[in-house]
């Protein structure tokens, strides 16, 4: 291998998660247009899904962005009818973030959106190979929350 000509880093297992994750996200984004959604939104949907009313600031730390990307994403998706902000009743400053009709609606659609990628991704693999991935790649996840101290 030369060094400098790039294919050190091309020959990594950071390389291919990369690449995956990048073909991983644009799978996704085709399957959420047809729900008028971009990619990640429906991560928001799915906090709210889980919790409804967080402040941006804690959907900012169960997403891992900073909260003025948090703020961008709710904006877009308050926008396009998913969610409405309110104020806090505990603080008149701040906003809390409520799934609307057409967020609760969603959420089945997303579910099959994201199965249907997973199928497709993991085609050809047994249950056990699924299994060790999933155990594996957890515990990648792991390795670099314990270096960088994010825990996304």
């Amino acid at each position: 291998m030369n060094r400098g000509s790039g294919e050190e880093i091309r020959e990594t297992t950071g390389h291919l998660l990369a690449r995956v994750s990048r073909a991983h996200r644009g799978r996704v984004g085709r399957e959420l247009a047809a729900l008028g959604l971009h990619p990640g939104q429906e991560l928001v949907l799915a906090e709210l899904w889980r919790e409804d009313g967080l402040r941006v600031c804690e959907l900012a730390g169960r997403l891992g962005v900073e909260p003025p990307t948090a703020t961008r994403m709710v904006q877009r998706l308050e926008r396009c009818g998913f969610v409405e902000r309110r104020r806090d009743p505990e603080d008149a400053r701040s906003f809390r973030v409520y799934l609307s009709g057409r967020g609760r609606s969603a959420v089945e659609r997303v579910f099959r959106c994201w199965e249907q990628v997973e199928q497709e991704a993991l085609d050809g693999l047994s249950s056990e190979e699924r299994a060790l991935l999933r155990g594996l790649l957890e515990r990648v996840r792991g390795n670099l929350e314990g270096v960088t101290g994010v825990n996304e």
